[in-house]
């Protein structure tokens, strides 16, 4: 899946689409060291989509939270100023 693909997804879809991504992954590791995979460049790929899609998910997760998070980052400053 490309990034945009990826955007356009939920997080629930996101992680459906990985879990089906990483079976994906599984088989085709098991596979090769049973015999020889015709393409073992496609297990390189697969990791890598599994990274894009983990990712977004993390991406997601940080946007929804940003104001709690900007509100810790915010205390923490206070917190270096206190000390200094």
């Amino acid at each position: 899946m490309s990034k945009s693909e990826l955007k356009g997804l939920s997080v629930q879809e996101l992680n459906d689409e990985l879990e089906i991504i990483e079976k994906h992954y599984y088989t085709l590791k098991f596979n090769n060291a049973a015999s020889t995979l015709e393409n073992t460049a496609e297990i390189k790929n697969v990791r890598r989509n599994i990274a894009r899609v983990k990712t977004e998910i993390r991406a997601k997760e940080l946007s929804e939270s940003t104001p709690k998070r900007d509100k810790i980052q915010l205390r923490r400053r206070l917190a270096k100023k206190i000390k200094k």
